[in-house]
């Protein structure tokens, strides 16, 4: 029995397209002599529809286009995911397509209701096992979190499958893939079951879907392992009740795997959304570089334009380390002086300021100078800006609303600043674009006179530490304080934190990386007054 694994890249809404990818899938899948095509969850709609699934014209768009695919791919069966709206129910389902009709539909059990994840918002929980013969094989489904706790896999098993395919839309963040494997292994230990795991790849808004689709036997042994962030139709094969070994694709550094994420999702959030080009304002330091190299090895070249604004306290070094970084990088450069924008803001609003010194509103001013800047040329020229802000920066509000914060799109949202300068390492052992001064000279705003990050910030492995601790594993700042770090920089980054909840919800949405990024995983309300533990 052979299975094809149709590692795919769904567009959200875009049901007649998805529907073309997973017939040509098809077509592709019974010529190279597959008995199944195994497809990624909801791949007929996309990954997640969100409030999509609340019309009930969505789901007549999706039964008319799952009938259509039934009656084209005849002579392979395909199990493809979709919703269903039963009467007022609607599921999360997988249907197994075989000669022109639906035979079987799964209804997935486990709603996922964390994270990123709001499925018990849109779907009712199915009940039982859906197990079906193929080449005289018993086959067993499950959808994505079906596997990830108990139940669902083990029904199926009770069934009699000896072959669990899954179906799943898992959205990628660092280090995941060995959970996926650990959890794999749980759910087959006991069932005797090998399993053929097919993800669905490609950039969705904040999220990045890794493909990284496998099979483990029922021994918990990799027997297929496909790249990660591309899209590809491989066929593995299921004989003597066991999956034999096919591709299997050397794992990546936590470095590629990152950089590759934050490619993809530039180039579908482009991409997808329709935008011919991306605009980024640089600044001579490293996030803006970062952003730059991301972007151009997302888009190519030509679709990128990057725009120096000094103003008088912009050295020297920052023109020509951002200078020598678009030459190697071969995208088109202007520099456009803000001083003459500063002198007449300073004209404009010096009798309102009379009495008060110079202080961070005039480093905003800066920054807003900027942003204007760049917003007037997404305008004229229709590209899309691209911030250059880290998760760093995100967390504690070193950042200007209107500013360094006005754009459509954050790369680096979801980046802690100790992990840029680990990628900038990465993506110069690709080719050396990024300057060595960039990377080795302290990180400074350059708002005024001499100023450094660390003037205004912990360092940043100290700094990054506390929001890795408080922000993705919940810890209270007492036990922050009782793993090592001083309770006046505990305080200081908690509080940061909590006060500029209100400048992340008008950020831009960001690329999501981390197990917990400001996005969708980060609830927590403008108006607060919880005290912590300390």
């Amino acid at each position: 029995m052979k299975v094809a694994v149709a590692q795919i890249n769904s567009v959200v809404g875009d049901i007649a397209g998805n529907a073309r990818l997973l017939r040509e899938a098809a077509l592709a899948a019974r010529a190279a002599g597959a008995d199944i095509l195994l497809a990624p969850e909801l791949a007929l709609c996309g990954y997640p529809p969100e409030d999509l699934l609340t019309r009930p014209d969505f789901y007549r768009a999706c039964e008319q286009e799952l009938a259509a695919l039934a009656e084209a791919t005849q002579g392979i069966d395909v199990l493809v995911g979709h919703p269903e709206l039963l009467g007022s129910v609607c599921h999360n389902a997988a249907s197994l397509l075989r000669d022109g009709k639906v035979l079987h539909t799964y209804r997935k059990v486990r709603l996922p209701n964390y994270e990123v994840f709001d499925e018990v918002r849109y779907f009712k929980p199915g009940e039982g096992a859906c197990v079906f013969e193929v080449k005289g094989v018993k086959v067993g489904v499950n959808i994505c979190a079906d596997i990830w706790e108990r139940g669902p896999a083990e029904a199926a098993a009770r069934a009699g499958a000896k072959l669990l395919l899954v179906l799943n839309a898992s959205p990628y963040h660092m280090n995941k893939q060995q959970q996926r494997y650990e959890v794999l292994r749980e759910r087959i230990a006991d069932g005797g079951m090998a399993v053929v795991y097919c993800n669905l790849v490609g950039g969705q808004d904040e999220l990045v879907f890794d493909g990284a689709s496998f099979a483990l036997n029922a021994d918990g042994e990799l027997a297929y392992q496909a790249p990660s962030f591309e899209e590809r139709l491989d066929i593995i094969e299921y004989a003597d009740g066991e999956i034999r070994a096919g591709v299997l694709v050397e794992p990546q550094s936590i470095e590629a795997e990152v950089y590759a994420a934050l490619k993809l999702g530039v180039r579908d959030y482009l991409g997808k959304n329709g935008f011919p080009a991306a605009i980024i304002g640089l600044s001579g330091g490293i996030d803006s570089a970062l952003t730059l190299c991301i972007a151009v090895d997302a888009l190519g070249a030509e679709r990128v334009r990057a725009v120096m604004m000094p103003s008088p306290y912009t050295a020297q070094m920052s023109l020509d380390d951002s200078r020598e970084l678009v030459e190697a990088l071969g995208v088109r450069y202007d520099e456009l002086v803000i001083e003459p924008a500063m002198k007449v803001f300073g004209e404009m609003l010096t009798p309102l300021f009379e009495g008060k010194g110079a202080d961070t509103t005039e480093e905003n001013l800066q920054a807003r100078i900027r942003g204007m800047n760049l917003m007037a040329l997404s305008n004229k020229f229709g590209g899309i800006v691209l911030t250059t802000g880290n998760k760093s920066e995100m967390a504690v509000g070193y950042a200007t609303l209107y500013g360094d914060m006005a754009g459509g799109f954050a790369v680096i949202k979801d980046i802690l600043k100790t992990f840029v300068y680990r990628l900038c390492r990465y993506r110069n052992t690709l080719s050396p674009v990024i300057p060595e001064n960039i990377i080795v000279r302290p990180p400074s705003a350059e708002l005024k006179p001499d100023q450094k990050d660390q003037d205004s910030l912990p360092p940043y492995e100290v700094l990054d530490a506390i929001i890795e601790a408080y922000m993705e594993s919940n810890a209270s700042p007492r036990e922050i304080i009782d793993m090592g770090y001083a309770e006046t920089d505990v305080r200081r980054v908690v509080g940061m934190l909590k006060r500029n909840e209100y400048k992340r919800r008008q950020s831009p949405v960001g690329i999501r990386v981390s197990r917990r990024g400001f996005g969708k995983d980060w609830r927590y309300p403008i108006t607060n007054r919880y005290a912590d533990e300390y």
